[in-house]
């Protein structure tokens, strides 16, 4: 069990590395600005907004490797990615030879939402993968401190600040890829390509009391069972395609990047401006970081549904407090302790549930492009949702923008009730079976 702690915590680290790079770029935002004298619109698109289209294509192509080439050799991929992406922003001279290296670290981030998942769920034993997975999130909120405390250190340090604030992730990426070099391939991904032999040498590592042949017996039935070529989107897997689709759909509807990207803003409406920054970066990143261990420490306890349905009452109430304090002109704290409410809702539910929901619903041979599909359709309204906020504060106002998150949280409390399953536990060939006979007998029904 030790092996597969540390190999789940190496496969992990393209988390914090995740959350780093999303993050690190706020310390240099206007310091590249005003010295590439960029206007609002290109700085925004381009020089800060590159890294998150290369999230988009990362997501939207990450599955084709993770499937093709492994879950193991895409992971050292990504590493590269990042030292790569690190080191030539820092050295860039001018605004598109910036973005171009901070668009391979998006491809990174975004590939890594997928086979990081995929190679943790499938080494992990059932009753823990939960927390095993959840380990990329709490990576991830990690990162984002770390990232926050290194351009904080790194700040004053002269002209060239910027270059080191963005260039000082080549450490942890070079790192991260060296580590990635000593992890076994995925078995389950060496069974669905019929490398036996391999997949039966790791497993017995994993857990020499685990039935290799009975493991391969399940596989074997599995890929039988299978089309030539076929893909997720064929009515056999509609069920888990539903559920991807969903917990990725109301991620994003919670309003979570609104309140992340957009806090000082938020803070500033509700005249609390002097205390703004400190609150979005150290006490939401602090809150974030809290809950989601307590969220990692719960999931193999009290399983999935339980903790989505905990996140969906707390976003809203949340989300309801927030719009009723624009709608009433509340002042004074009220607003930082609905925020960091929300914070804890989020953390505890969606931010520690998604990735490991998603990794466990789709079969092993499909499981790179499951992953894949869920990813792209949270990046694609990552990018989406935050870039309408400013344009939806100043028509229809924030009190409204607010009521309307907090009723998509009432919609997602309704499909934690009627539709989703609990994984808790379950091994992963045997909850295939469990979705695609759900999805045959629902076609009954029809």
């Amino acid at each position: 069990m030790k092996k597969i702690w540390v190999w789940s915590i190496t496969a992990a680290l393209a988390g914090f590395l995740f959350g780093f790079d999303t993050v690190v770029i706020s310390g240099a935002d206007k310091k590249l600005q005003a010295l590439w004298e960029s206007s609002d619109v290109f700085h925004g698109v381009v020089v800060v907004g590159m890294a998150l289209w290369g999230t988009v294509v990362g997501a939207l192509f990450g599955g084709i490797p993770t499937n093709k080439i492994g879950r193991k050799k895409t992971l050292i991929w990504i590493g590269i990615f990042y030292t790569v992406s690190a080191l030539g922003s820092a050295f860039a001279n001018d605004p598109i030879t910036f973005a171009v290296f901070r668009f391979l670290g998006g491809l990174g981030v975004g590939a890594s939402t997928i086979a990081a998942p995929a190679y943790i769920s499938e080494i992990a034993p059932a009753k823990d993968r939960g927390k095993l997975v959840g380990l990329y999130q709490f990576n991830i909120v990690f990162g984002i401190l770390i990232a926050f405390f290194s351009n904080y250190l790194l700040n004053g340090i002269g002209e060239n600040a910027w270059r080191w604030m963005v260039g000082v992730e080549a450490i942890p990426a070079a790192l991260y890829t060296v580590f990635a070099l000593t992890v076994p391939k995925s078995p389950r991904w060496l069974l669905t390509k019929f490398r036996n032999d391999e997949a039966k040498k790791v497993l017995k590592i994993i857990n020499p009391e685990l039935n290799p042949e009975k493991l391969m017996l399940e596989i074997k039935e599995e890929m039988e069972n299978t089309i030539p070529h076929e893909t997720i989107f064929i009515k056999k897997y509609r069920f888990p395609l539903i559920l991807a689709f969903c917990v990725a759909f109301f991620n994003q509807l919670s309003g979570i990047n609104a309140f992340l990207y957009y806090a000082p803003r938020i803070m500033t409406e509700a005249g609390l401006a002097e205390s703004s920054a400190l609150l979005s970066s150290i006490g939401i990143g602090v809150t974030n970081m809290l809950f989601t261990l307590l969220g990692i420490y719960l999931i193999d306890r009290v399983g999935r549904k339980q903790l989505m349905y905990v996140g969906s009452f707390g976003y809203i109430v949340s989300l309801s407090l927030v719009a009723c304090a624009f709608f009433l002109d509340w002042e004074g704290m009220a607003m930082p302790i609905f925020l960091f409410l929300f914070i804890a809702a989020h953390a505890i539910g969606q931010g520690t549930v998604i990735w490991v929901f998603i990794s466990e619903i789709f079969p092993n041979h499909l499981r790179g492009s499951g992953q894949s599909f869920g990813s792209s359709v949270h990046w694609i309204l990552a990018a989406v949702v935050p870039s309408l906020i400013p344009v939806l504060f100043a028509t229809i106002g924030p009190g409204v923008v607010f009521s309307f998150f907090a009723f998509m949280m009432v919609l997602q409390l309704l499909f934690v009730f009627f539709i989703m399953p609990e994984t808790k536990g379950v091994p992963l060939e045997e909850l295939s079976k469990i979705l695609i006979k759900h999805n045959s007998e629902d076609e009954k029904k029809i």
